[in-house]
């Protein structure tokens, strides 16, 4: 069965929740990816929403424990569900512009981070990530937020 990605307003609020906060980071036009410790291939920088934590709050944490991102702004870009084997997850997706970067904090999980003036071949998601990161670059575009390479 194929992947299905969707976007709603960033309003909506599934009944199910949230699971997922995702964040397109760029750096001087540049974007970042990361690679997990365990894997060959590049990601987005996100991850799981915590107990407690609102998708915003998980979205800062992530992009600071996978990225090194120090100082930064986060742009809300929209809610998205991702429906594979019978089954949707939602998520947040958000768009960082960081302006200066440290040493990643998360070196148990994140092996290597990559900027790039385009998304890399070998994706660890390669059906869902390519949809995320078009939206981005359509949101980045239409409100004129950054400087971008497509």
């Amino acid at each position: 069965m194929a992947t299905e990605v969707k976007f709603y307003d960033i309003s909506f609020l599934p009944e199910a929740g949230l699971t997922y906060s995702v964040i397109a980071a760029v750096h001087k036009g540049r974007w970042i990816f990361v690679r997990h410790r365990d894997r060959l291939t590049w990601e987005i920088a996100g991850g799981h929403i915590e107990k407690g934590e609102t998708p915003e709050e998980a979205a800062e944490r992530e992009l600071i424990e996978e990225t090194g991102a120090d100082e930064f702004r986060l742009y809300p870009v929209a809610t998205y569900s991702v429906e594979a084997d019978g089954k949707t997850g939602y998520g947040r997706l958000y768009l960082a512009e960081v302006i200066t970067l440290k040493a990643v904090p998360d070196v148990f999980e994140i092996a290597e981070v990559h900027l790039s003036e385009k998304m890399p071949d070998k994706l660890t998601y390669p059906d869902i990530q390519p949809f995320l990161f078009n939206k981005i670059m359509e949101f980045a575009k239409a409100k004129g937020i950054i400087q971008i390479y497509s």
